[in-house]
């Protein structure tokens, strides 16, 4: 079982910073260099890291260079990965293409159009400025073929969001600054609302926000959404519903269990057990039933007073319409560990 580490984290790179390296030393090599060791490269804020080249290959007209990603002490899934980069000549500039377990977009709505290699834009301008800058050292013109692979890509993109955005075969190639912070809820949020692009892409009219695998279930069997309409919300209900007041759609249904759907009846927006807690005094309150402020949790709560599951969605939903405004129709569904409805609240 993974756990926090204690003291200062550390950080890592992206994928895309790990293309970027790779591109170097295989372009350095393509253009009759010899094979660095390491290379340097800068990224978007000026940072300047160092990767080690952890393996190379080489034929006629092109060369291939590997780099590990290192994610410092962040949970990633691509943490340990190798991200390869074999650089070819081309015509008329640089050319991106995927190559093994890297991901082809097939749905509108995120930043690189259908039927391109799932490589996002800020590592695309990473690996361009490398090119045009080899290019004018070693007198060469800007012409490359940049073909990135990431063995066993495809396994992992299936622990990632990518299959429900639309991106098949595949990771995406990532990153904004190059660098990838520990434990940061940037990157969730981000996915969220990457998410919400793609559905209103799509023209859904209603998609769905849920704390987990059970509540998600759930609520797509109960109103036979696409999986595209359902977005991996989590504890970040502040992050999906106010991107969606932004960005509307005309439906939004959160799902959930009783424990987070009370923290957020109780105008919490993040539900992570670390940043908000359900106040059992207050549920007592609203149950009327006393032996409810003594209940060490949610659950235990409803074992005392069963209707409670009524206010919980009934002042969750309340709670979400307020955020969402009044251009999104918004429903609740409280769902147990098992899977079954406790209760619904709003347009149904």
């Amino acid at each position: 079982m993974s756990r926090k580490p204690q003291g200062e984290l550390r950080r890592g790179w992206t994928t895309g910073a790990c293309a970027t390296a790779a591109t170097r030393a295989a372009l350095t090599r393509l253009w009759g260099g010899t094979w660095p060791d390491a290379v340097t490269i800068t990224l978007p804020r000026g940072e300047t890291p160092t990767f080690a080249v952890a393996w190379r290959d080489e034929g006629p007209g092109w060369a291939a260079a590997g780099i590990v990603k290192d994610a410092g002490d962040d949970p990633d899934v691509t943490h340990g990965a190798e991200i390869r980069v074999r650089v070819a000549a081309s015509a008329g500039g640089v050319v991106f293409r995927a190559g093994e377990g890297v991901g082809i977009v097939t749905k509108p709505g995120l930043p690189i159009p259908p039927g391109e290699a799932a490589i996002n834009p800020v590592p695309r301008a990473m690996m361009d400025e490398v090119v045009a800058a080899l290019a004018a050292e070693r007198g060469r013109a800007p012409d490359v073929e940049i073909t990135v692979s990431v063995p066993g890509g495809a396994a992992l993109a299936e622990k990632t969001w990518n299959p429900r955005l639309g991106i098949e075969g595949g990771l995406s190639i990532l990153g904004t600054t190059g660098i990838v912070r520990p434990f940061s809820c940037a990157a969730w949020i981000a996915s969220i609302h990457r998410g919400i692009d793609v559905a209103r892409a799509a023209g859904l009219a209603h998609v769905a926000g849920c704390t987990g695998a059970t509540s998600e279930r759930t609520v797509q069997a109960l109103h036979a959404l696409p999986v595209h309409a359902m977005l991996d919300m989590g504890d970040f209900a502040g992050g999906l519903i106010k991107y969606l007041r932004r960005h509307p759609v005309a439906r939004l249904t959160i799902g959930g269990g009783p424990g987070k759907l009370a923290k957020l009846a109780q105008g919490a927006t993040d539900l992570h057990s670390g940043r908000s807690q359900a106040d059992l005094a207050a549920l007592a309150e609203w149950a009327r039933v006393p032996a409810v402020a003594d209940a060490n949790t949610v659950l235990e709560a409803l074992s005392h007073a069963p209707h409670l599951a009524h206010e919980i969605a009934r002042r969750a939903q309340a709670a979400a319409q307020a955020l969402a405004g009044p251009q999104i129709a918004v429903d609740v569904v409280v769902v147990d560990r098992q899977g079954g409805i406790l209760e619904q609240s709003g347009p149904q």
